[in-house]
């Protein structure tokens, strides 16, 4: 694994294309969000997103987002009424996933089993450059070890993952705080999890 440290303020852009670069070519990486680490591929790269399941044990696709870098092509991979748009452009930038009805265009490994998709747009400079250069949504879920447990420490994500993905940006040690979740798939908004993000829009 290649392992790079980017400033989260004005990162690298030669380090932005080189992890563009592998993800275009199948590969995965591990990058920062305004949450927490995680694992993200190109949601299209059918060989990268079977590594990513073996990575995390052929986990539930619940466990699995994507990454946008703003809303504007949103509804290629969603199906969003008029509410749930206004309430997602009110919070974002920001630590939130919002689940959703998939779009067709989204491959269906990556659907629940209510055939929704978790979409993210965090408020993060690293994030949003990878999500923009590369040009489509990146997949992304959370780096945890065996035992399910949050790695926020870019050392021991290192050392845990060295094996077994292609790249590192690292961006220091991050708050273990995961993203607020609300499902928008139904007639009502409901709370799944309460993370960083304030959720007093949806009581």
């Amino acid at each position: 694994m290649e392992y790079l440290e980017l400033h989260p303020e004005t990162p690298q852009q030669r380090y932005i294309n080189k992890a563009v670069e592998v993800l275009k070519n199948g590969g995965i990486i591990i990058y920062p969000t305004d949450t927490v680490y995680g694992i993200g591929c190109d949601i299209y790269n059918k060989q990268a997103l079977d590594r990513i399941f073996h990575i995390k044990n052929d986990g539930a696709t619940k466990l699995f987002s994507f990454v946008c870098p703003n809303l504007k092509d949103i509804a290629t991979y969603a199906k969003v009424s008029d509410s749930s748009y206004r309430a997602m452009k009110h919070l974002l930038p920001g630590p939130y996933t919002f689940v959703l009805p998939a779009a067709k265009e989204v491959p269906k490994k990556l659907w629940t089993d209510r055939k929704t998709v978790g979409i993210r747009v965090p408020n993060h400079k690293i994030a949003i450059a990878l999500a923009t250069e590369l040009g489509n949504p990146i997949v992304s879920t959370s780096v945890t070890n065996r035992l399910g447990q949050v790695l926020t420490d870019p050392e021991e994500i290192r050392s845990v993952f060295n094996p077994l993905v292609d790249l590192m940006l690292a961006d220091g040690i991050l708050a273990n705080k995961p993203s607020s979740i609300i499902d928008l798939s139904g007639e009502e908004p409901e709370i799944i999890r309460e993370g960083a993000g304030d959720v007093s829009l949806f009581r």
